[in-house]
This record gives structure tokens, sequence and C-alpha cells, in this order.
């Protein structure tokens, strides 16, 4: 129920971090991989040699998804380019910091665009073409903030705020269709959105006390939960917010 051959999963964010380890677990589980980041290398990237190593495919692309007319070129060239996208990874994102008095309608524009409304489009896109073959997975990437305000990162919150709602959103529409919605709720993980955390001593130790499992979390940690989101392991899972956050929710 968790193998994914024959499949191809389209992640997006996927050159380093989450994005990377859930792209090398699609494959690990047999699916071929279309990666998609703004600066992904279109050839000999760290993730592809990661993934043909593992006997699968991978096709690169490049694409910026604070711009709108770069996301609808990307879709179009990627759908004639893969006729079949079985699963959409929808992972890559960006935060910026700032204190609300101080937080800028550029920093606020990037990352809704970003966040919130490439994911959208991607989902609605791609999701198109699985409505026609009446199957498909189409997977999130949510977060804590989702649920929490958390502290100067007011576009962060509002855009994965949006996410949940979203996720839901298509759920309700296509779950009758043979698509399952759902998204994953990253915890505090060690990647490059936590580095300024990390660094700060009193924010990092109050977090830490507040996971029950006593750690930050690991990109590896998201390679289960991907390949069940992704696979017939989940078909009666729809519009879920799927936590991996070492219990944080629970407390």
């Amino acid at each position: 129920m968790f193998s994914l051959e024959g499949k191809t999963a389209l992640v997006t964010g996927c050159k380093r971090g989450i994005g990377e380890a859930m792209a090398i677990a699609l494959a690990e589980a047999g699916a071929n991989i279309i990666g998609v980041s703004a600066s992904l290398e279109l050839k000999d990237s760290a993730i592809e040699k990661a993934v043909i190593a593992l006997g699968k495919k991978f096709y690169a692309y490049q694409c910026d998804f604070g711009n709108r007319d770069a996301i609808y070129q990307f879709i179009e060239k990627v759908k004639k380019e893969h006729t079949i996208i079985d699963i959409l990874v929808n992972n890559a994102g960006t935060i910026k910091r700032n204190p609300v008095a101080e937080h800028s309608d550029e920093y606020w524009d990037e990352v809704i665009a970003v966040n919130q409304t490439a994911p959208f489009i991607l989902s609605r896109e791609i999701g198109k073409e699985m409505l026609k073959k009446g199957s498909g997975k189409i997977i999130f990437t949510a977060s804590l903030l989702s649920f929490q305000g958390g502290i100067t990162v007011p576009g962060y919150a509002a855009s994965k705020g949006a996410i949940a709602q979203i996720t839901k959103a298509f759920s309700n529409e296509w779950a009758a269709k043979g698509i399952n919605v759902n998204a994953i709720v990253p915890g505090y993980i060690s990647t490059d959105n936590t580095s300024a955390l990390r660094a700060d001593e009193n924010r990092s130790r109050s977090i830490l006390e507040r996971i029950p499992a006593g750690r930050w979390g690991e990109p590896n940690d998201f390679k289960g939960p991907i390949v069940f989101l992704a696979s017939e392991a989940s078909n009666y899972v729809h519009g879920t917010l799927l936590t991996v956050d070492g219990g944080w929710m629970a407390r």
C-alpha cells in the first residue's frame, strides 16, 4: 500500500531541507521526481544525484514562485513534458521576519505570493489533470503557524493559515472525485527557515522546553508522513492537517 512504483511526483522547494527529504523519500518508495525550486541547478544537483542513485528519474526545473507569470509558464511547460503527474507536493516557501509595525508591504506581498498564491495556482492547474483521470494526491506544507500567530512573521502566519483552509477547501470539492488533498504541518525543524530561532539562545531554549520529544525536528522526520499521504495507504484521508511536531500541538 505504500509503494509508489510507476508514479510521478512533482515536488516544489526540493533543493534542500524538508523538500529534499520528501523528494528522496518518494523516490525511495518508487516514484520518479519532477523537482522545482527557484535556484535548483538544472543539471547535477545534489537532489538529482540522490534520486538517480535510487534508480529513479529526476527532472529539474526552475521557477520563481513569487512571479505569477513565471508560475504559469512553468505549469505550461511541465504539463506539456509530463502528461501524467500523480502526486503534487507544494513545499516551496519563504519567510520574512520583522515586527508588525515595521513589516513592509513588500515583505507581505512576497510571502503571500510564494506561500499562498503559488500553491493555490499549482494545485488548481495540476489538479485539473488529476480530475480527468479520477485520481491524484496533493500535499501542502503547512506550519504550526497555521494554528498560531507567531512573533514577527505576520505574513508567514497569514499565508500558512490560508494553506490550512485551502487544503480543506480543495478536499471538500475533490474528495469524491478520487483526489486526496492533505497537508503536513512541520513543527520546529532544523532548516534554513529556523536558523535565526536556533541562533537565539533564549528563544531556542523556550521552544525546546515546549516540545515533548525534547528535540528540534529533522528533515528526515518527514519521510514517513509524505510517503503515507502520497500512497494508497491514505486513500480515505481527506482534508487532514498532519502534525509532525514532536508533540508540540498536544502540549
